[in-house]
């Protein structure tokens, strides 16, 4: 009988110490991209990249992992600090940027922190991508001007565009396109130190039917659906640069307040040239008028004092400039502190400085019947001999002294009770003021700790309802009384009413204990804010408050029909990518696949013989290294109880087809993914290596005891041609047919119901022991 209680404690023990584990864990974090991407490159090198036409909103999810919930911020890289993104978005989940601009593109982080390890870090690049309209000059070459500007010269266009890709170009001369070679006349080339975004056509030797309509068109292929742009030109016999005369002189002295008018006319130039008037140093003043090429400033100051400019442009040869200088009367005078003569400087005293003390404000939670320990800390004040110190609890006073040596005072409070929490205040004073530490003492208890990673947390109650599995935790429970109950209160989200309930809590909350409360009767496909109260001796803590919501077909039930899955649509049956792995499996087929893929890996077509048709596969290529692991989640499948006692005992078909074909094909693994109290992994199904050029057909015998998922894992062989795919998934009631059994099947659904329930062996054997024993 001894030996019973001793493997009976025994028992207790090691179940305790799993659950008081917890289920706190560092932070996890991948990046989703919504909004109106043109392109994404899923980690085509080193990287994941996003390409965004300019003007588009830019969406990107921070999707995270860990408990605590982890902290959230998103930085920026390759830009200026003015550069960044509004603050409002930094520290969500999902950041949002509406009319992005080329300025805002580079390196986004998305930066995941609850205090448990090192932060998670994961980035990704946007291009933005952008076409600036093209800009059209002419010029002479010099030397050969004469008194008629285009008479028998050389004349070059020279179009120049900002963009994002690289632009390309092409020229017409009326209706006529123009390339290299088209015209014994004409030459056209990039000057080698632009980078492509210059191209200039070369007249040489003007002919009469050089004088026509030139146009530079502007091309980026249609990327991101970006339309080409178009500049022209008429080159005619009257073409000439712009010249203009100021009619003011070239320096004008004011007086502070007046108004002054600085007026340019054009005297040349063909087409007519625009004008335009700039300050030499900062920008126009705000007040400033300015009307063709009068430029009027009203009230003037010393401040707009300076050099002003008029600029006439018409993109042939260059801008022609005029400046004349402002001088405002007095401008030293302006800038120079008035002395008080009446001031007599021996009736100056030393300065004084009031104390400046720590902490400012300190929160502190404590139960009751507890003690705590306040310090007031003195960092710099003048005089210091004459410090005195005063603590009080709201109005009343509790202790008055001076400072002798020290450069700190204390307070203790022994037996907190409700009459003891509250604010204390102590002034720290010397004869040029106070300095106030505070101390707020509560015994509230802190917020509950939601627990954002529970596996199918919704599942189907009826047709038109559904039910949601909410757990969480308690932040610090020990810190003040023990929670005897929470408030949780529910609304439709959008509804101003809360509806609310207490539920009790029979025992001592543990750190890091998960709690578990179902919500049901959830209306389709109504999302809900769910708001958490922890209740004390004390009175109510701090609330939290978080956001579910409906999703569909969160659950797949075999027992409703047969699951079959061939990738042939986007959402891909609900399989997702796990967030642990080094990399992801990715859908395609033999139409839409990268022409510049590896050779001699890879199936040609999906399983049944279609380029059309698409699959899984992992991507083996640089910069995947040997040995890295992709792991592709399908939906969980619950397993639903067809006898009154509860027990399942259905045997169900796993079968898939898959494609490992190359020499340095790695291994793909099956594994049974068993959900409940805790989570389970076993391993069901393995092939390595190279398999030829063909789809190869798997099926497998499972017996669950309850919910599941099935993964599979891709693992990096060798080498490049290592590309593993997977194809038409079925999940079916019922014992695969023996024929279809393959040889390599590593465990059988019964063992695989065997390792699951196995912790039941001491138990078995201690009820053994003690029917034997009477």
């Amino acid at each position: 009988m001894d030996f019973a209680y001793m493997l009976s404690w025994l028992l207790t023990v090691v179940l305790e110490g799993i659950s008081a584990q917890g289920v706190y864990a560092p932070p996890t974090v991948s990046i989703m991209h919504s909004g109106q991407a043109c392109n994404i490159e899923e980690e085509r090198y080193t990287e994941r990249v996003y390409t965004i036409r300019e003007g588009e909103t830019l969406e990107l999810t921070c999707l995270v992992r860990g408990h605590p919930r982890p902290q959230i911020r998103w930085t920026k890289t390759a830009g200026s600090a003015s550069d960044r993104f509004h603050d409002n978005s930094v520290f969500n989940e999902t950041l949002r940027i509406t009319r992005i601009q080329r300025h805002q593109g580079g390196r986004y982080y998305c930066k995941a922190d609850n205090g448990l390890s090192t932060p998670a870090i994961k980035s990704i690049r946007v291009d933005v991508y952008y076409l600036d309209d093209p800009v059209l000059t002419v010029h002479q070459s010099i030397g050969e001007a004469k008194e008629q500007f285009y008479f028998e010269r050389t004349v070059f266009l020279r179009c120049s565009v900002n963009s994002n890709p690289p632009v390309r170009y092409s020229w017409r001369r009326g209706r006529e396109m123009l390339s290299q070679g088209s015209d014994k006349g004409v030459e056209i080339y990039e000057p080698f130190f632009t980078q492509g975004e210059i191209k200039i056509l070369k007249l040489k030797n003007l002919r009469p039917k050089d004088y026509a309509n030139y146009s530079c068109i502007a091309s980026v292929r249609n990327v991101c659906n970006i339309p080409d742009k178009m500049v022209s030109f008429k080159l005619s016999n009257a073409t000439a640069s712009p010249s203009i005369k100021l009619l003011i002189p070239e320096q004008i002295v004011v007086n502070p307040g007046d108004s002054v008018s600085m007026v340019c006319v054009t005297t040349g130039g063909d087409p007519p040239p625009t004008l335009t008037w700039i300050k030499a140093i900062g920008s126009l003043p705000e007040t400033s008028v300015l009307n063709g090429g009068t430029l009027t400033l009203h009230s003037i100051n010393a401040d707009e004092a300076g050099a002003y400019s008029c600029l006439a442009n018409n993109n042939v040869g260059n801008p022609a400039k005029k400046s004349s200088s402002i001088t405002v009367r007095g401008f030293y005078f302006w800038h120079k502190v008035k002395m008080n003569p009446a001031i007599n400087t021996g009736d100056l005293k030393p300065a004084i400085d009031p104390p400046s003390v720590e902490p400012m404000f300190l929160e502190i939670r404590q139960g009751q019947n507890r003690s705590i320990t306040m310090t007031c800390r003195v960092l710099k004040a003048y005089p210091t001999r004459v410090l005195t110190f005063e603590w009080k609890l709201g109005n009343k006073i509790l202790l008055t002294g001076r400072f002798e040596s020290q450069d700190y005072t204390q307070i203790r409070v022994d037996n907190l009770s409700k009459d003891s929490y509250g604010v204390y205040n102590c002034s720290i004073m010397n004869e040029a003021g106070a300095g106030t530490c505070s101390f707020l003492v509560t015994g509230k208890a802190y917020s509950p700790e939601f627990y954002y990673d529970t596996p199918n947390p919704l599942w189907q109650n009826r047709a038109r309802v559904y039910s949601y599995m909410l757990q969480w935790t308690q932040m610090n429970p020990n810190a003040v009384d023990h929670i005897l109950a929470y408030r949780l209160g529910i609304r439709q989200t959008g509804q101003q009413r809360w509806w609310e309930q207490e539920m009790s809590m029979n025992t001592m909350i543990q750190t890091g204990e998960l709690i578990t409360h179902n919500l049901t009767e959830l209306l389709k496909p109504e999302a809900y804010e769910v708001r958490l109260t922890p209740i004390t001796q004390f009175g109510e803590g701090d609330s939290t408050i978080r956001v579910i919501k409906y999703t569909d077909a969160p659950m797949t039930n075999p027992h409703l029909g047969e699951f079959n899955c061939a990738f042939e649509n986007d959402k891909i049956c609900g399989f997702t990518q796990d967030r642990i792995d080094n990399f992801d499996w990715t859908r395609q087929s033999a139409s839409t696949r990268n022409p510049k893929y590896t050779p001699n890996t890879g199936p040609s077509a999906d399983r049944s013989g279609s380029k059309q048709g698409y699959y899984m596969y992992i991507e083996t290529s640089r910069p995947r290294k040997e040995g890295e692991k992709a792991r592709l989640l399908s939906p969980i499948f619950s397993t639903l109880p067809k006898n009154p006692y509860g027990s399942t005992n259905s045997a169900y078909c796993v079968s898939f087809y898959y494609n490992m074909y190359g020499k340095h094909i790695g291994t793909l693994k099956l594994f049974l993914r068993f959900k409940g109290s805790s989570i389970t992994e076993n391993l069901i199904w393995s092939m390595s290596g190279n398999q030829g050029d063909q789809w190869v057909h798997a099926s497998i015998n499972i017996n669950p005891s309850g919910t599941f998922q099935l993964i599979f894992e891709g693992i990096r062989g060798p080498g490049i041609e290592g590309d593993i795919a997977i194809d038409d998934i079925t999940v079916t009631e019922g014992e695969c047919r023996k024929v279809d059994q393959p040889r390599n099947n590593l465990k059988t659904g019964g063992t695989v119901s065997v390792l699951i329930h196995i912790w039941l062996f001491p138990v078995t054997l201690l009820i053994a022991m003690l029917s034997h024993r009477r």
